[in-house]
């Protein structure tokens, strides 16, 4: 087949002449691939899926039917644009409520179509070439991606076990910081699991205002919250000068597929934002919006409840694996178990990283899980496996457990 002259035409932040012709197989692929060959060889074992970082279950009914309420009224029909004023009351009350967070609906608050969309948006405000994002591995990449598609450059802090999974603000070089426009943070923490302390989130703010950045606060995992009162950035002192935070219903309202989310916080960021969103969109559906009201105004039913099962199988899982030997520890919010890899098998198995242990828990053990080598080898379990009620978790976490103590790990 001849090649198109577009080849030549494709931009170079996404691989210019070369884009489609790398052979290699990224993460994810591999994981899709041998659990598609783990299902075909042996077709008879339940595959445990606790790789997949999406909630188990739909929506709440009350959500559902304002949903199929709203949908068919005549008004609805139109582009929402940045949000109706309705939704961003709602989400003044919300974090009011959940966060003791006061904002003006009017100004310090976008609606946005989901927390992806926020991150791909928010360089195009602050970042020119040579101006510098601050990012934290492992991690969530999208707005480093975007903050080199437009000529900025990525530096990335590594989250250590060490350290808490909190990263080291005072290592940045100070020739660097001169050039930083925004700084990723993300609590509780996606993969790691790991919550922000209120002490770290006031040094994180003093660096900001030395520096003169924007901190972005992906708080999509922040009702998930264990222990206490979910913490935000804009609740700390300095904390609404610096900052903006994202905030998501998909984690815990059980609505991922429903991309609603917005942008909250300091008001000439959210401005900036909402200027270059209407360059971008035309707005989430506005029944969905209204649908989200519904379990904002529920939240304390809602989120309780999604936390309440997450934490009962994170703490499951992490009683399995700490008897099989792993330094397996509880974390304070979101859906996630991230533990170092054993370094091998009593009977001559080892693993070079945690993608080989990855892949041979498929292969051998039918369990899906997320590898990370990014920092150290670690992997991530996700407590969204698929169960059909409170006895049918049970018997999945079980199986678990059977599973994993036919083998006995060796750790260095």
């Amino acid at each position: 087949m001849t090649e198109s002259y577009l080849q030549e035409r494709l931009a170079a932040r996404i691989g210019g002449n070369r884009f489609g012709k790398d052979t290699t197989i990224y993460k994810f692929e591999k994981i899709k691939r041998a659990k598609a060959a783990a299902k075909q060889a042996h077709p008879e074992i339940e595959l445990i899926d606790m790789g997949v970082g999406e909630p188990d279950e739909a929506a709440f009914p009350e959500v559902v039917s304002t949903l199929a309420a709203e949908a068919g009224v005549w008004e609805n029909r139109i582009y929402a644009d940045n949000g109706i004023p309705s939704f961003r009351a709602a989400v003044a009350r919300y974090m009011s409520e959940l966060y003791g967070v006061t904002l003006d609906p009017e100004t310090e608050i976008c609606h946005s179509i989901g927390s992806k969309s926020a991150l791909a948006l928010l360089p195009a405000c602050f970042v020119n070439p040579g101006d510098v994002t601050v990012m934290t591995v492992p991690g969530y990449p999208v707005l480093g991606t975007w903050s080199k598609y437009l000529g900025g450059e990525v530096l990335n802090l590594p989250l250590t076990k060490a350290n808490g999974f909190l990263p080291d603000l005072a290592s940045i070089p100070a020739a660097v910081r001169t050039r930083i426009k925004l700084l990723y943070l993300n609590y509780p923490n996606n993969p790691t699991g790991a919550s922000a302390t209120p002490a770290f989130l006031d040094q994180a703010i003093a660096f900001a205002k030395a520096v003169g950045a924007l901190i972005v606060f992906d708080a999509a995992y922040a009702p998930l919250n264990f222990k206490g009162r979910p913490l935000s950035i804009l609740s700390r002192p300095g904390g609404q000068e610096v900052a903006v935070e994202l905030h998501s219903m998909s984690k815990g309202f059980n609505m991922t597929g429903w991309r609603l989310g917005w942008v909250c916080g300091n008001a000439l960021a959210v401005k900036a934002f909402a200027t270059v969103k209407d360059n971008a969109d035309s707005g989430q559906f506005i029944a969905i919006q209204k649908a989200a009201m519904a379990g904002l105004a529920n939240q304390a039913a809602i989120t309780s409840k999604i936390s309440e099962k997450y934490s009962r199988r994170l703490a499951a899982l992490v009683e399995t694996l700490r008897g099989l030997g792993f330094d397996a520890r509880m974390p304070e919010g979101s859906f996630y178990l991230y533990v170092e890899i054993p370094t091998g098998t009593a009977d001559g198995k080892t693993f070079a990283n945690a993608e080989a242990f990855s892949q041979w828990l498929i292969a051998e053990k039918q369990i899906s899980t997320v590898p990370w080598d990014d920092v150290g080898h670690f992997v991530r379990f996700s407590a969204t496996f698929v169960s059909q009620g409170a006895a049918d978790e049970k018997r999945v976490l079980d199986e678990v457990k059977r599973r994993l103590g036919g083998s006995r790990f060796l750790f260095a």
